[in-house]
């Protein structure tokens, strides 16, 4: 698989990599058999950057990678988790003790000395600018508790102060085809800045798979039943906050153009993650999967051939049509 360089860590990793947070519990159950069937079968197919955090199963997803690379000490792969979302939203809890703790914490279930990257797990804003947050995490590279830093936003904005401020080697946003604002900033800045782009939530929580209808019901711990409307966290990070029936029947208007005018054979999910693995300033893309064959599937998406520009025109005007009015001016 093509390897691209993360930012000015100097670490090469997969443009296709994988996302850990539905080996936690907040996509309905995975059992650890299921698990290790995703890792082993996502390594398998040449991913070798994984996204986890602290929060993710509270614990859970980080400690079934660590078993993993354990039990496959030589393996090489890069691994980022994430830390902040496990105490109160607010400016004064992140400060350089409580980030010692936190990756404490990630080291002991990952089973690492040094952490390869963590990130800020979409923070108040304020924490993106603030000084005393960037000498804390210089710190922690001096301190060899992790190799690199960087940011994980939910705002275009918020990105391009962490880029000024931080000066992360890697930002993480909502990247995709019905989530288009990235392109106009923030992955420009990032281009000139040298910043590796991380894109999550690629499928629109599953939408651009097209296996959804309006009648489509999830799991009642799955956040796309509890989430839909910002309960727990920012809804955006659910359906990449579009209305389930507008994103649903936008899906189905791509899924048709992916048949008209997509590669030969490439499922609508593989043409979504092609779609943001060719923007220019992307790093990886991490989409999650909850089966072996989800993952090879996803994986797979890195050998499509470029879309066509008929194709990226006739997405990007779906978007305008369909998706822009709800979420633009939010993200």
């Amino acid at each position: 698989m093509e390897q691209r360089t993360l930012g000015g860590s100097g670490r090469e990793v997969s443009v296709v990599g994988l996302g850990t947070w539905q080996l936690g519990t907040e996509w309905g159950a995975v059992d650890e058999q299921q698990a290790r069937g995703v890792l082993e079968a996502a390594v398998d197919a040449g991913v070798t950057f994984l996204d986890t955090a602290d929060v993710y199963g509270d614990g859970r997803s980080e400690r079934l990678i660590g078993a993993f690379l354990r039990e496959n000490p030589g393996v090489d792969l890069t691994v980022a988790t994430k830390m902040g979302r496990r105490v109160a939203q607010v400016p004064e809890a992140y400060h350089l003790d409580a980030f010692r703790e936190w990756t404490d914490r990630s080291r002991t279930n990952l089973g690492v000395e040094r952490l390869d990257l963590v990130q800020l797990h979409c923070p108040p804003s304020e924490v993106l600018t603030s000084g005393a947050v960037l000498e804390a995490l210089e710190t922690l590279v001096a301190e060899e508790r992790i190799a690199a830093y960087g940011v994980s936003v939910e705002t275009c904005d918020e990105a391009l102060a962490a880029i000024e401020t931080l000066h992360p080697v890697s930002v993480q946003i909502i990247l995709n085809a019905f989530r288009r604002k990235p392109l106009e900033q923030v992955l420009p800045r990032a281009v000139e800045e040298g910043v590796g782009i991380i894109a999550r939530v690629p499928l629109a929580s599953g939408l651009l798979s097209g296996r959804y209808t309006a009648d489509t019901t999830f799991a009642p711990t799955d956040h796309r039943t509890y989430n839909r409307h910002g309960e727990e966290f920012d809804v955006g990070e659910t359906f990449s906050g579009v209305d389930f029936a507008t994103g649903v029947d936008a899906a189905q208007e791509f899924t048709r153009l992916v048949a008209e005018l997509g590669p030969d054979g490439a499922t609508p999910a593989q043409v979504a993650l092609r779609w943001v693995v060719q923007q220019e300033g992307v790093t990886t893309v991490i989409p999650g999967a909850r089966n072996a064959e989800q993952a090879r599937a996803n994986a797979a998406a890195a050998e499509l051939e470029p879309l066509s520009e008929e194709l990226l025109a006739a997405v990007a005007a779906l978007y305008d049509e369909r998706v822009r009015a709800q979420v633009h001016h939010r993200w």
